[in-house]
C-alpha cells in the first residue's frame, strides 16, 4: 500500500506537490486529493480557484465570446459542472446522467439565464468531491487516485481558460491573483 501512495502521488503536477520550506503540505493520498480539489474550487493557493475565477460576472458577461470559436466563461463553467458531476456519480456508485458521446454538448448547452445556478452547481459538484473523498475508504481513494487527479487537472486547465476569456473581455481584476 505504501509503494501505490507513493506512485499516486508521483503522477500529481509538479506544482501540486512542490512546497516552499515554510509550508507544510498533506502527507497522505486523502489530503493530497483533498488539496488539489480545494484549490481548484475555493482555495487560494498556486493559482485562482474556480470560485473566485467565476465570481461577480453578469449572465451577459458569461456568455461573452471572442468571435472566434473560443468558449465563453458560462460554457466553461458548464463544461466543468458537466464533467465533475459526471466523475463523482461514478464515483459514488451511481449512473451517471444520459451522455450521446458528444463533447461540444458539454459547452453548448450553456443558458446564460441560468447562469446563477451554474455556479451554484460549480460550488456544489466541487462540494460534494471533497465531502467524498473525505469519506471515502483508502481502497477506493487509491482506485480512483489517478482519476480523481486528472479532474482537478481538467478544472485547472479550464480555470486558466476562464481567467484568459475574462481578460480578453476586460472584467478580470487583476488583485484577484493574476495580473
Amino acid at each position: 500500500m505504501k509503494i501505490l501512495v507513493i506512485l499516486m502521488l508521483l503522477a500529481l503536477p509538479a506544482g501540486v506537490l512542490a512546497q516552499t520550506p515554510d509550508q507544510k503540505g498533506a502527507t497522505d493520498l486523502r489530503g493530497v486529493l483533498l488539496e488539489l480539489l480545494h484549490t481548484t474550487h475555493d482555495k487560494e493557493e498556486w493559482f485562482v480557484p474556480g470560485n473566485v475565477a467565476i465570481a461577480g460576472l453578469t449572465p451577459e458577461q458569461a456568455k461573452w465570446t471572442d468571435g472566434k470559436g473560443g468558449h465563453s466563461v458560462g460554457q466553461l463553467t458548464y463544461h466543468l459542472v458537466f464533467w465533475n458531476s459526471e466523475q463523482l456519480a461514478k464515483f459514488k456508485g451511481e449512473k451517471p446522467p444520459a451522455f450521446n458521446g458528444n463533447n461540444n454538448e458539454t459547452f453548448n448547452d450553456f443558458d446564460a439565464k441560468k447562469w446563477a445556478d451554474t455556479t451554484k452547481q460549480f460550488d456544489q459538484v466541487m462540494a460534494g468531491w471533497e465531502k467524498a473523498i473525505q469519506s471515502a475508504d483508502d481502497k477506493k481513494l487509491a482506485e480512483w487516485a489517478s482519476t480523481i487527479e486528472h479532474v482537478g487537472a481538467h478544472n485547472a486547465y479550464h480555470i486558466g481558460q476562464i481567467i484568459y476569456v475574462r481578460k480578453l473581455q476586460g472584467v478580470w481584476d487583476p488583485n484577484k491573483g493574476v495580473k
